[in-house]
């Protein structure tokens, strides 16, 4: 099936907003079987965007339009649409009332331009939006069927999910179900994960239905098995075989499945053991920090984070003398560790140390990054890694390694494998 993706809006095509919408929209797609041909960019002017409309109306035969539902004036898919349908604007009082009481649910008046959300073109079939007030809808323009999403992210992607894609797979002929299965690792490589998975769909059965793919965003690795069958059951069945495969050669790489992070994992572990954890970092502004504070119940578990720029400010943090462990070594992250721990009563804590070499910061730059813990009865890690990159790419290594390394810790699993991105 021939698909276009259309995202509107000035500001996406001057490039001051990144258009990341239009990457998911297109991942989502191949996901499940389906693909673009087209995507376009439109800036809000009336004229161009019909003429887009009906360019897209010729070539395709489902568009996927992003953005321009909003209240504002410069918010001009449902009035172009319609223009380009031959069809008038038509006020949808189910959704005036829907957006009336999402405003009184919340203390609050509607403003009077909201009402422009629900003028549809008239016949169009509505897409709910559950967590916004932008109507989506679906419309057919000249041979095209066209689905209009809003500019919201969330908002978007479940409309995608809910419904855009049972539409188009209905529209496509292709079998109704479809599963997702993602697995998160750190430590190897795209072309590593691709070598240790080599075949692994075969184990899918006669006549295959499952596809491996992979999305590197650094430093993880998101690996993606998508089945379809004809039914759920027949997809479940056909990737079951294929998911205990993947965990097998992934191995202590594997940091997560599905919506779970790595973060997630580590306070999962924790509260499990009713343990706590502590955390100090150097130079990375505290992104562990805030990856552990960031999730629900992180408060019962999470006790104290200690943020400073280099290890002479950690020390003056921790009320350690200068002298003890000198420099960034994995004997200075352990020190830093059981100091912490003693200060905050937490059972597990964490330090993560670094330093950059000295030279321009460029992907050639790299650094050392030590990663101490202090846990109960003694359990302790004493780690060193040099990872490549410039600065930006070795903090978010060291973040990552520093959770890794806890995770495996908590799990027993060895805490010194190395990793793809490390020099040895």
């Amino acid at each position: 099936m021939r698909i276009e993706i259309l995202c509107t809006g000035d500001e996406i095509l001057t490039g001051k907003t990144v258009n990341t919408n239009y990457s998911h929209i297109a991942r989502r797609l191949e996901e499940v079987g389906l693909s673009a041909s087209w995507g376009t960019t439109v800036g809000d002017d009336r004229a161009a965007l019909l003429a887009a409309f009906r360019q897209a109306a010729a070539r395709a035969e489902a568009v996927i339009v992003n953005g321009g539902l909003g209240p504002t004036v410069d918010d001009l898919s449902q009035e172009v649409a319609a223009q380009a349908a031959g069809v008038e604007l038509v006020l949808h009082e189910p959704w005036l009332a829907r957006m009336e009481e999402f405003y009184r649910r919340r203390n609050r008046p509607m403003p009077p331009n909201n009402r422009k959300q629900a003028m549809l073109p008239a016949g169009a079939e509505v897409l709910d939006n559950p967590i916004g007030t932008a109507c989506g809808f679906a419309l057919a323009i000249g041979g095209a069927r066209f689905f209009f999403t809003p500019g919201v992210p969330r908002e978007m992607r479940r409309m995608l999910d809910e419904q855009v894609i049972p539409r188009l797979l209905a529209m496509s002929g292709m079998p109704g179900t479809t599963r997702l299965k993602r697995f998160h690792s750190f430590g190897i490589g795209e072309s590593r994960a691709d070598q240790m998975l080599a075949g692994v769909e075969a184990l899918a059965g006669p006549g295959g239905g499952v596809k491996l793919g992979f999305q590197a965003h650094y430093p993880e690795l998101e690996t993606k098995l998508m089945a379809r069958g004809a039914d759920a059951a027949e997809a479940e069945a056909r990737l079951a075989p294929v998911i205990a495969e993947v965990r097998r050669r992934l191995g202590n790489y594997l940091i997560a499945e599905d919506d779970a992070t790595l973060e997630g994992v580590v306070l999962g572990a924790l509260a499990a053991r009713s343990g706590t954890l502590a955390v100090a970092e150097t130079l990375t502004a505290g992104r562990i920090a805030e990856r552990l504070a960031a999730l629900p119940a992180a408060e019962g578990v999470f006790r104290r984070g200690v943020i400073a720029p280099d290890l002479a400010a950690l020390r003056a943090a921790l009320g350690l003398a200068a002298a003890a462990a000198p420099g960034v070594t994995p004997a200075a992250a352990h020190t830093a560790a059981v100091a912490l721990a003693a200060a905050s009563g937490a059972s597990h804590a964490l330090a993560v140390l670094i330093a950059l070499d000295p030279g321009e910061d460029r992907r050639e730059l790299g650094g050392a990054v030590c990663v101490g813990i202090a846990g109960p009865a003694g359990a302790a890690v004493a780690r060193e890694a040099r990872l490549f990159g410039g600065r930006e790419w070795i903090r978010l290594g060291a973040a990552e390694l520093g959770l890794d390394c806890l995770r495996r810790l908590l799990l027993g699993l060895p805490t010194d494998e190395a990793v793809d991105f490390e020099r040895r």
